[in-house]
């Protein structure tokens, strides 16, 4: 009805304007336009006032409630994103809910999104200012991310409520505070160690503080230690909006390395913010160039084909052939034929047993393998040969933290597939066990908890493994649904970052973050 009679108005205005134009200058359509126009929204704010109440243009109450209730099951099946699409839908229908949007800031969290979830809080305070776990909730957020005078505010509104936790949480802010200032005081002194020991306390207090990270990125930068810069100053380009200078920074510190393809790749995230940044774009221009020469170097199919071509024609000189093996083996792991390249791998260690390449090339060939113990003792014993390589270094740590990472909880072995398996593969294994392991099939109690704690990490192998950023997380060794990796502190309970049962009905959510 509204639209049949907006279009009526509008076709008057076209008209009647028409007439007056051609009848005595435009000038004289003004009062018909102006007249209609005023006409017009009075009508549309009376239809909107009328429809909203109605649910006509809004969402009915029970639409309202059928997006909760799905938010709720897709929560516990964790299916973060469609589970916070329903969030959506609820707020927009009913924006004056406090609940709604606490519910949404849960989701949220549980997506590792604090800064999301910040506005949500914000909100539901506003709603109902008494709201006391939600000041809480954003107190700890906060100062998680360094805002101690806000935070500050938010734990003595809650202390009043004789709130142990927002006590202990407020005597945490005046310590930041304190050792924020000490660091700044070592820094300019020159004193990095003692910059890098306070900031340690700093950031197990506040991980989500750009400034406290980017600090002792510096610091080490100035030690010689541009290894720790990087790991550093890589979560402060998704703690700022725009961290150009991180970008740039960190492309320059890889290429200062010999990591040309992570030096592209974060000289394009710097462009990605601003095509026109002129430092970015120079850099980049440099390091396009030497990729670009250094990959086409060697096509990897290929040249295990020129190799084996190698051997054929000099077989009796054992240098070329142990160089034609080496090169192999290099290949096949390039290509991720793990059982192919652990074979010529191993082949060609038992040619040259010092050549620390090999080693270190079987060893990522055990990683593709998941055999992570075999790799760390590869790389150990490269690194006996050739102490002084970065490459060997940083495998090394990657492979120990897999290694770890394994016995915890493995979300490849969760669903039964490989590390190469694609996305297709995935989804199919997940659905099958989704289905075996949902806790609606078992009757018992203790069954049920079983295969709740199944079903949740079947949920998060799925979400990690389809999401391209979070999988590359994992394969290199950090859990990003870990909250020690996360969010920089706590640990134990895995899948979500705070206390609460996704499959209980009813009720409002009650979460709170892990503390040290």
């Amino acid at each position: 009805y509204l639209n049949n009679m907006t279009c009526a108005i509008v076709s008057i205005k076209v008209h009647k304007r028409g007439e007056e134009g051609r009848g005595s200058g435009v000038g004289e359509a003004t009062p018909w336009f102006a007249s209609i126009k005023l006409s017009l929204f009075s009508v549309s704010s009376e239809a909107q006032a009328q429809f909203y109440v109605t649910g006509v243009l809004g969402a009915t109450q029970a639409e309202i409630e059928h997006h909760l209730e799905m938010g709720r099951k897709l929560l516990a099946a964790g299916q973060l994103a469609e589970a916070l699409s329903h969030y959506h839908s609820a707020v927009e229908g009913d924006s004056k809910n406090y609940l709604t949007f606490y519910k949404r800031a849960a989701v949220f969290l549980a997506m590792g999104k604090s800064k999301s979830a910040l506005p949500d809080l914000t909100k539901a305070i506003q709603l109902k200012p008494d709201f006391l776990a939600a000041r809480l909730q954003r107190g700890n957020i906060l100062l998680k991310q360094g805002s101690t005078q806000e935070a500050r505010e938010d734990f003595e509104a809650v202390r009043s409520s004789d709130n142990e936790e927002a006590q202990n949480q407020l005597m945490k802010a005046n310590e930041l505070e304190e050792l924020q200032e000490e660091a700044q005081a070592a820094y300019h002194q020159g004193d990095y160690s003692t910059t890098i020991t306070v900031l340690e306390r700093v950031i197990e207090i506040s991980p989500w503080d750009p400034e406290s990270r980017e600090l002792r990125a510096e610091c080490y930068i100035r030690m010689g230690d541009p290894q720790k810069a990087i790991q550093d100053l890589t979560p402060t380009t998704r703690l700022r909006n725009d961290n150009r200078a991180a970008f740039l920074k960190l492309s320059k510190l890889h290429y200062s390395l010999g990591n040309h393809h992570e030096s592209l790749n974060n000289i394009r995230e710097c462009l990605k913010l601003d095509q026109d940044d002129k430092e970015c774009f120079s850099h980049y221009k440099q390091v396009k160039k030497l990729s670009k020469q250094l990959d086409s170097a060697e096509e990897h199919q290929e040249a295990i084909e020129k190799y084996e071509s190698v051997m054929q024609t000099e077989p009796n000189v054992p240098y070329y052939t142990n160089l034609a093996k080496e090169r192999i083996c290099f290949c096949l792991v390039k290509i991720k034929s793990a059982t192919e390249a652990i074979d010529v791998c191993s082949e060609a260690h038992q040619r040259d047993p010092r050549n620390a390449n090999v080693l270190r090339d079987r060893a990522e060939a055990y990683i593709l393998n998941q055999d992570y113990e075999k790799a760390v003792e590869d790389y150990q014993e490269a690194r006996e040969f050739d102490g002084d390589s970065n490459d060997i270094k940083e495998g090394l740590e990657r492979a120990q933290r897999l290694l770890k990472q394994s016995r915890k909880r493995d979300y490849y072995k969760i669903l039964g597939v490989s590390r190469n398996a694609n996305k297709q593969e995935i989804t199919k294994a997940y659905r099958k066990l989704a289905q075996q392991w949902h806790p609606d099939n078992f009757q018992s109690e203790a069954e049920k908890k079983e295969a709740e704690k199944k079903f949740i990490d079947i949920a998060s192998a799925k979400e990690v493994l389809t999401d391209p950023e979070m999988r590359q997380k994992f394969d290199a060794g950090e859990d990003p649904l870990d909250p020690e990796n996360q969010q920089g502190g706590g640990g134990g309970q895995q899948g979500w970052p705070f206390h609460f049962n996704p499959f209980e009905s009813g009720g409002s959510f009650h979460f709170k973050f892990q503390y040290n």
